[in-house]
């Protein structure tokens, strides 16, 4: 049996302008996907009217709030103290979410309680991720 664990978060949204604009997310972890953590944001606050979420790897989430890390479409470094950025790019462009760095840090803690780091069975992951690219082979 999956365990899932949902955690509100605040966050602001960095404008052009440098103004922070309050967002709702809600971070996500699944022991059926052990690798990875989820953030969700509202169809409300989403260019396109639809819930947006961006999964990530949950080792990046973890680097990232010491050292600036990411390659890819998510880009995680700290921001001071009590602060953590999150870039997420995409073809539509770039949005700039900051978190509270201890918010993220619990939501961490927690998801380790479910699935500690090294601990993730990677046989059930694996068979998704052949099942995808095979699919109708």
């Amino acid at each position: 049996m999956d365990i899932t664990l949902e955690q509100p978060a605040r966050a602001c949204l960095v404008t052009d302008d440098d103004q922070e604009l309050p967002v709702p997310a809600t971070l996500r972890y699944t022991s059926g996907d052990p690798l990875a953590v989820h953030i969700d944001f509202p169809a409300d606050v989403a260019l396109g009217g639809e819930t947006v979420t961006w999964t990530f790897a949950r080792a990046l989430l973890d680097e990232g709030l010491c050292v600036p890390v990411g390659t890819g479409d998510v880009h995680i470094r700290p921001c001071g103290a009590s602060r953590t950025v999150v870039e997420f790019h995409s073809p539509y462009g770039l949005a700039l979410i900051q978190f509270d760095t201890p918010a993220l840090r619990r939501f961490l803690l927690c998801s380790y309680a479910v699935v500690e780091a090294g601990g993730e069975d990677m046989g059930p992951v694996l068979d998704r991720g052949l099942s995808t690219l095979f699919d109708g082979v």
